[in-house]
């Protein structure tokens, strides 16, 4: 192996860390050249530690990688944007830990370039930062867009039953064939959920539209409830595992509102 292939440059996003021997600690980013890595931070425990607050969660970092026998080492570590208006917003926090955890759970293989993946986070999370940010449209485009990009697009305009286009009226979502079936050929089928025709469309504007155009319309609060909640499904089932920041995001909710109806009071 050549000097120059023993170390490579790239740059990350921090997704979390945990402490590894007495000093170290184990460091997974998801980069814009290699995807997911688990990373080695020698040192970066230490008083004097010149890496430390380079590796926080949340920072975009370039990187300065040494390959290893098992677990390759970051050998140098340099801040790009430390996204501090996250870190400093309990809310924005939330919705940026679950990014992350949307990342980190839907990336099984380590190693693999995946740039769009990369920038779809970059962006939801400069998005995030901005002053009057939507976070409800943030993470419904995001989410809709990773599943297109890890291959799961759910079906929103014609019935994954009968290949039929779909009427304006409620129709019904099943996260096992992952689309809209019509109410006639969800009778007598178990574990729909149902979806009205309001949220259908707010799905259907926000896959087929960029950014810009997905969060200029109002969508009421309702209806983004509804659509959360069916995505959250959608994704649990596809994971096979119930994500941990949702019920975070929610319990911060409930202490929201529970607060504004005591100012009303």
């Amino acid at each position: 192996m050549s000097k120059r292939d023993r170390v490579y440059r790239t740059e990350g996003i921090v997704l979390r860390r945990q402490n590894l021997g007495e000093a170290d600690r184990l460091t997974t980013v998801y980069t814009l050249h290699h995807g997911k890595l688990r990373l080695v931070a020698k040192g970066v425990r230490k008083i004097r530690s010149r890496k430390a607050g380079h590796l926080e969660p949340f920072t975009r970092v370039a990187l300065l990688i040494a390959r290893g026998r098992e677990l390759d080492i970051i050998t140098q570590a340099e801040t790009i944007e430390d996204f501090l208006v996250l870190q400093g917003d309990l809310e924005r926090l939330g919705y940026a830990s679950y990014l992350m955890e949307l990342i980190d759970r839907f990336t099984v293989e380590e190693g693999e370039e995946n740039q769009a993946q990369y920038r779809l986070l970059l962006d939801s999370f400069e998005r995030l930062s901005i002053d009057d940010a939507n976070p409800a449209g943030v993470i419904l485009y995001f989410e809709l867009r990773l599943l297109d990009i890890v291959g799961y697009r759910p079906e929103l305009f014609q019935c994954v039953g009968c290949g039929a286009e779909i009427r304006p009226e409620n129709q019904f979502f099943t996260f096992l064939h992952g689309g809209v079936l019509c109410p006639k050929c969800a009778k007598g089928q178990s574990q729909l959920s149902s979806l009205s025709l309001p949220a259908l469309k707010v799905l259907r504007h926000f896959q087929r539209s960029n950014f810009e155009t997905a969060s200029s319309p109002q969508i009421p609060l309702e209806l983004f409830t509804e659509v959360d909640q069916l995505m959250e499904g959608y994704i649990n089932y596809l994971l096979e595992r119930q994500l941990n920041v949702p019920a975070f995001l929610r319990r911060l909710r409930h202490l929201d509102q529970k607060g504004r109806e005591k100012e009303t009071l």
